[in-house]
């Protein structure tokens, strides 16, 4: 039986032992584990040399990598300084959508094969997506904070305060891909009609429209961005964009704060052109202290969470073991990456 000296380098989401838990399912192969816990979610990412959302870790790494010819991640900075260290290395999976803390190039060049996860969050972020399109149809937020004041505001049930329902509306989805997919899905259950914009897509399923961009956002009460944030893609939504929105529209951002202008959807919300946004990614994380959307009427906002579940965290680790069986069997693995 063969034996291969694997880096764990998790966290305290995905945890080293959940990895293990997974690679140990794997037939005829044994593990000789070496383990790094790096300090994210308690600790938050930021930039590591060239690379983004990333623990500063990479001495760390260095001293762990020493033989490894297989390392799992999630938030380790494999910049050019790390592989140079890791001569060994052959096969580099990072339990997330795409490697973006992993310097690519610089991997392949090196022999490294780089794989990620994909999928691992969709259950979770369009989940989180519809609760968060949910409380700002409802302006849940507010109602609570009602209560908490000590106030019972049956006046918000006057028609020009209470919210909206999904049946009957029209929802605009802005990319399609495995969570988009899901939230569709999701939003027809609930009796919408649902727009569908993606370059990518030339047939959807029964019950689902493909438009234009600018036909969505005309058409949709309620808007919501799935889209991989590219160079193409950044600042997609600015404020000629909202400005085609019916007014009173709901616009809900779990995708990349990039996609966004949030200035522009500050003033529509202010204006009334917005009735209502959700956002769990923003441009800068953190928030900045004194950001105008925290004082901005009608916004419901979590910090950058949709993909915090358990299940993703396992499925992150069976996701990661799959990887590794391919590559350890000469094929390539789901999620391959490519420079």
């Amino acid at each position: 039986m063969r034996t291969v000296k694997t880096l764990l380098a998790g966290d305290h989401f995905v945890r080293n032992e959940l990895l293990a838990g997974a690679l140990s399912s794997l037939d005829d192969v044994s593990f000789d584990f070496r383990e790094v816990t790096l300090p994210w979610p308690l600790t938050p990412y930021g930039r590591v040399a060239e690379v983004d959302e990333a623990s500063d870790a990479e001495d760390q790494l260095i001293e762990a990598l020493s033989g490894v010819e297989i390392a799992i991640t999630q938030m380790g900075p494999f910049t050019e300084r790390v592989l140079a260290a890791a001569p060994d290395l052959r096969l580099l999976v990072v339990c997330r959508g795409g490697p973006v803390n992993v310097n690519v190039p610089a991997a392949i060049n090196r022999g490294i094969v780089v794989a990620s996860t994909p999928g691992r969050n969709a259950v979770a972020a369009a989940e989180h997506a519809v609760a968060l399109m949910m409380g700002a149809l409802r302006n849940l937020p507010r109602l609570q904070r009602t209560l908490e004041q000590g106030e019972w505001r049956s006046d918000l049930y006057a028609y020009d305060e209470c919210g909206l329902e999904l049946d009957g509306s029209t929802v605009g989805l802005v990319g399609y891909g495995a969570i988009g997919q899901r939230v569709a899905r999701v939003m027809l259950a609930f009796g919408a009609h649902v727009l569908v914009a993606d370059p990518f897509i030339d047939i959807a399923p029964e019950g689902i429209e493909l438009v234009e961009l600018d036909d969505l956002l005309r058409r949709s009460d309620v808007v919501s961005l799935h889209a991989r944030l590219t160079d193409q893609t950044r600042g997609m939504i600015g404020a000629d964009q909202i400005a085609l929105m019916p007014r009173g529209a709901v616009l809900v951002n779990t995708a990349r704060g990039g996609l966004l202008d949030y200035d522009a959807t500050v003033d529509a919300l202010e204006s009334g052109q917005l009735g209502a946004a959700a956002f769990d990614v923003f441009p800068a994380e953190p928030v900045p202290a004194g950001a105008r959307l925290l004082t901005a009427p009608n916004v419901v906002m979590t910090p950058h969470l949709a993909g915090a579940t358990r299940q993703t965290a396992h499925r992150a680790g069976s996701i990661a073991a799959e990887a590794v069986a391919a590559y350890l069997a000469g094929k390539d693995p789901v999620g391959l990456v490519s420079a």
